[in-house]
């Protein structure tokens, strides 16, 4: 049995982690296959999380909303499955969107879900404000160091997931790793991605090989920043109820990063076809034989034996959080929303469509003409696909 790591850097948009500025994003992709075109499922952290955990879509998994449900008692999460397989299992998790309450701890023999309260000593777990939220984190050393010393005491086969919450809202970087950094979200990324080459040094220093361990690093969902990148939408540019992530599925928020390497992987690999996240749980139960069950998702396993050649997926995502977000009063209108990403291989065209669930109009982007997702078509319900 192989060592597996999982690593979430949490709100971390596609574009800034493919950027060249984040030297441990670019290590794992040296020594594996990058994933360019990964689809979340949610644009919040426990419903984005649950699928990649369970490799279920969030209808299956059970949490739609970012404060209302848990994890669905039928649903078997990754860890369950590798603990029942012989596997130590671990996790340190940095935000109130992975506590325990969540069911997300299931299958963890130890799971890390200690933050600080908000500043005004309320608790972080029972507020819907996602931006209030970023307040109350683990920051990115006590996470490599937490994780670490779990490691310390394993000998044998062992799952180790380490979430760094760094990125997320306010974006005050406490050190500067990346004076290319445009703005202070990618300060906060740099933040944590130095600490996740701290976090592989470690692992290398004890003993346990990188070369022999397969190692999943992903976003659960990026960030909307109301005009620091030109496909943003939040704010002034028309959604002034976004703040971040949460209310809408754009790729700012929906096009996440997913490096996937290991023993027998086929190394410094780029695949443009489209995956999605709730691809990844099929994938590792695959890598290790065993067998994934009744699940969304589907193995990346073709792409590893194929490279380039395996086929797009279609990318299903949704948020109810928009629900949560009217309750104060101030967006009455607010509607869930879904969407599905599109690719066609053999033409080269990419689209999305996005709707009101329950309603009309269904938008269309064609996303190789207008990848800022800025001039959308209405069309008919018809045209939806099924997710």
């Amino acid at each position: 049995m192989r060592n597996v790591l999982f690593v979430s850097l949490d709100t971390v948009r596609a574009d800034v982690a493919y950027s060249g500025k984040m030297p441990g994003v670019e290590s794992l992709r040296r020594r594996g296959v990058t994933f360019r075109q990964a689809v979340s499922s949610a644009p919040f952290t426990p419903a984005s999380h649950a699928s990649v955990f369970t490799g279920l879509q969030p209808a299956r998994h059970g949490i739609r909303h970012l404060l209302r449900e848990q994890l669905a008692p039928e649903a078997t999460t990754l860890a369950e499955r590798l603990k029942s397989a012989g596997y130590a299992t671990g996790a340190v998790v940095s935000c109130p969107g992975l506590n325990k309450w969540y069911g997300m701890d299931r299958g963890f023999d130890h799971y890390d879900d200690e933050i600080p309260r908000l500043p005004d000593g309320s608790d972080p777990l029972t507020t819907p404000d996602v931006k209030k939220r970023g307040l109350a984190l683990k920051r990115a050393p006590l996470v490599v160091e937490r994780a670490l010393e779990w490691l310390r005491h394993q000998d044998g086969p062992f799952f180790l997931f380490a979430h760094f919450f760094d990125a997320h809202w306010p974006y005050e970087p406490p050190e500067d790793f990346c004076p290319e950094a445009a703005n202070p979200y990618e300060g906060e990324v740099a933040y944590s991605d130095h600490y996740l080459q701290v976090l592989l040094r470690g692992m290398e220093e004890m003993g346990h090989a990188l070369a022999d361990t397969l190692i999943v690093c992903f976003s659960d969902h990026g960030e909307d920043l109301a005009g620091w990148y030109p496909n943003d939408h939040a704010g002034a540019l028309g959604h002034p109820y976004e703040e971040g992530h949460g209310c809408l599925l754009f790729d700012a928020t929906q096009h996440v990063p997913l490096v996937v390497g290991g023993p027998g992987l086929p190394a410094g690999v780029e695949v443009d076809a489209q995956v999605r996240l709730v691809d990844i749980a099929p994938t590792v139960l695959d890598l290790l034989g065993m067998d994934a069950g009744d699940v969304d998702g589907l193995s990346l396993a073709e792409f590893f034996r194929r490279g380039t050649d395996g086929a797009s997926r279609p990318a299903y995502c949704e948020t109810y959080y928009p629900e949560e977000r009217r309750a104060d009063g101030q967006y009455p209108d607010l509607a869930p929303l879904a969407a599905v990403r599109l690719q066609d291989d053999s033409s080269g065209s990419r689209k999305k469509v996005i709707w009101a669930i329950g309603a009309d109009p269904v938008e269309l982007y064609d996303l190789r003409s207008d990848p800022n997702e800025q001039r959308g078509q209405t069309v008919s319900s018809a045209v939806v696909p099924k997710p």
